[in-house]
């Protein structure tokens, strides 16, 4: 176990859906970088953007919702954006019920409330589940890897880092019946590859 590293004595929050709610990585990246505390704002089957049914676990809401916010925070979100046919809208329009709106208002508001938090932006795997793969478009006219280059954009335009799990998990549509319970929702191997690539990524922020 690394006890020199920068993390050693520092706080960690993630935020997201049901693949970060589910609690599978965190431990994992925890035992490598040594977060003094962790705390997890996932809400499963929720989006970035706010408004339906499922607006009381919008990531968006969570992060601003944070009252103390952590040295790290890690934003995981996307694929529910994709699901629940979230517009992608664009980052100067900052309308929470779009997903550039949304992310980009969350982004702002806890970078103009803590400065100095380490804030990192990870995007969707890859997926197949319930006829929802990465060929179909959604009822906003939307591929999933839209949202993942959307999330890029947002990191180029606010200089944040960013983890590319879409392009770079080794999680696709060969791999999927192997590192995932159902095509989406990742199991031990899974939770496994994504602490794999978190944790050099954390360290070198």
């Amino acid at each position: 176990m690394n006890k020199s590293g920068r993390w050693v004595g520092k706080s960690w929050a993630t935020l997201g859906d049901s693949i970060s709610a589910a609690g599978g990585y965190q431990p994992l990246v925890c035992a490598e970088v040594c977060f003094a505390t962790m705390v997890n704002l996932a809400v499963s089957g929720c989006s970035m953007a706010a408004g339906g049914d499922r607006d009381y676990g919008a990531t968006v809401h969570a992060g601003r919702a944070l009252q103390d916010i952590p040295d790290c925070v890690t934003v995981f979100a996307g694929t529910n954006d994709f699901r629940l046919d979230k517009p992608l809208g664009s980052i100067e329009g900052r309308d929470i019920h779009t997903f550039r709106g949304a992310y980009a208002t969350l982004i702002e508001d806890l970078l103009t409330r803590r400065p100095d938090s380490r804030l990192n932006l990870w995007t969707p795997l890859q997926r197949d589940k319930d006829g929802w793969d990465n060929t179909v478009r959604n009822g906003a006219g939307f591929r999933l890897a839209e949202y993942a280059e959307a999330i890029r954009g947002l990191g180029v335009y606010y200089a944040l880092p960013v983890l590319d799990l879409y392009a770079e998990s080794g999680i696709t549509r060969l791999t999927l019946d192997y590192f995932t319970l159902d095509g989406l929702h990742p199991n031990a191997a899974g939770f496994q590859r994504i602490a794999g690539l978190a944790v050099p990524f954390l360290e070198r922020l």
